[in-house]
């Protein structure tokens, strides 16, 4: 492939990201303006809805976040009188994750998808779509000067 060929497909792929980037944003800017709390914010609470008694540690690990990071959102949610926190009757030392009826109306009036466009958009993809997309993506990040890995434990949102 020609240096011009290979430069302009570069700059074909740049736009996809800039697509992929925007798209993220755009939705996370939605869920801000309709329900007063970040993507990520809206994802805690939707899994949360879905289990109901979720520990922490499961929480961050359903969202591929960082335990810590996971504990903090929740925590913001909490002060916001949106989850909950309740000891276990069986074992005190666990701890159950709740929302309320306002986050329950919340999530309703919420735009989906709730676990953001690019997870969902990542969920439709075949298993073999999907290798080869980690794989070039693995590439891409080794190009990169200032690839930071563990920003890959932080919801996009947070960013």
């Amino acid at each position: 492939m020609s240096k011009s060929k290979k430069k302009h497909l570069s700059l074909r792929v740049l736009k996809k990201f800039r697509v992929i980037y925007g798209s993220v944003r755009q939705h996370f800017r939605d869920v801000e303006q309709t329900c007063g709390v970040s993507g990520s914010q809206l994802w805690v609470m939707q899994e949360v809805a879905n289990t109901h008694g979720i520990g922490v540690s499961e929480l961050a690990e359903r969202l591929s976040i960082h335990q810590s990071t996971c504990s903090q959102l929740v925590e913001k949610l909490v002060a916001r009188k949106l989850i909950l926190k309740e000891r276990s009757k069986e074992d005190q030392r666990r701890v159950g994750l709740y929302i309320t009826d306002t986050a329950a109306k919340l999530l309703k009036d919420a735009p989906g998808p709730s676990e953001g466009v690019l997870p969902q958009a990542l969920g439709a993809l075949s298993i073999d779509t999907m290798q080869s997309l980690d794989l070039a993506l693995e590439k891409v990040i080794q190009q990169l000067q200032n690839g930071d890995d563990e920003l890959g434990d932080h919801p996009l949102s947070e960013l």
